[in-house]
């Protein structure tokens, strides 16, 4: 599998000149964009093994693929009815931060929770008098989720995310006057900018996409962190919007719930197998890690992971 993976890693790097990382938020633009990394969390009937490849220890933004966390979290603290009644599960076909996502099928409540306005709502609803102790709930949650007690936000990736986040704002000012939010709407967008800036590796994302596949267990020490109902819910969103307004090819070529972010993240999940982490911050013109995608897709044909065939 080392091998395998070490070979998938270097065939895709050529892919990586065509896409650019995301300049729009300053802190994100000086990110070298020349990286390409995998692991994978497989599931045995003793735990899990380990493989990985690449830059699979490098620290970057979370950004949207923290989105799957704090909707679980969202579903956890209420119920998923409760939240449901809030947001869609509908994909969108518009770009993840465009407020026609907003007016879909004559519903004024976002079209899902992956795309921003969604997020907004899902972070509104995650337990906290305020956004310090809406944070630290995620971080401890996300530290859980990926065995890693080190996980923590990064100041310059907030600071960055808070002056430039001026459509998010907007998106939440929206929100709040068509009562789909209460509460102080920068407050809300304070826990929101820092939900996005939290620093993460490959490796943790294919821990988190191991509990996932594992049915809301943690492989490494058995203990039940999500409700399966709920892991189950969350998969099939993935599946359906988790990859902005290119998750429909995404389903068709390769076919496993996954989350991406534009810090270069994807988190992958293929039920009772395994976790899968990728990191590559070159996009594409959709936001998505254009060798990320690349690589995931082969990986996908080479172990026939595919959930639909």
């Amino acid at each position: 599998m080392f091998g395998l993976l070490e070979g998938l890693v270097e065939k895709n790097k050529e892919y990586i000149k065509d896409g650019d990382v995301a300049n729009y938020i300053p802190a994100l633009s000086k990110v070298d964009k020349n990286q390409l990394g995998i692991a994978i969390i497989y599931l045995t009937k003793d735990g899990y093994k380990d493989y990985f490849a690449g830059d699979y220890t490098t620290n970057f933004a979370i950004e949207s693929t923290s989105k799957v966390i704090t909707l679980i979290m969202a579903m956890m603290d209420h119920s998923p009815e409760y939240v449901f009644q809030k947001i869609g599960t509908e994909p969108s076909g518009f770009p993840f931060n465009s407020i026609l996502n907003m007016n879909i099928n004559n519903k004024e409540v976002p079209s899902n929770p992956f795309i921003n306005a969604g997020a907004i709502v899902v972070n509104s609803l995650i337990k906290g008098k305020d956004s310090e102790e809406k944070i630290n709930r995620i971080l401890n949650f996300t530290r859980k989720l990926a065995n890693n007690d080190f996980i923590d936000v990064n100041e310059e990736v907030y600071l960055s995310e808070k002056r430039t986040g001026d459509i998010n704002r907007s998106l939440g000012y929206y929100l709040k006057g068509k009562n789909v939010i209460s509460g102080d709407v920068e407050d809300i967008l304070d826990a929101y900018f820092k939900q996005c800036s939290i620093s993460v590796c490959a490796l943790d994302l294919a821990k988190i996409g191991s509990v996932l596949a594992n049915k809301g267990v943690c492989p490494w020490n058995n203990k039940k962190l999500i409700p399966e109902d709920i892991c189950t819910i969350t998969k099939s969103i993935m599946v359906t919007c988790g990859l902005y307004d290119e998750s429909g090819s995404f389903a068709v070529h390769i076919g496993v719930p996954a989350k991406s972010g534009v810090g270069g993240g994807i988190l992958a999940t293929v039920p009772n197998k395994m976790g899968i982490g990728i990191y590559g911050p070159s996009l594409d013109s959709k936001g998505n890690s254009v060798a990320g995608i690349k690589l995931l897709q082969e990986l996908s044909k080479t172990l026939d992971l595919n959930i639909f065939e």
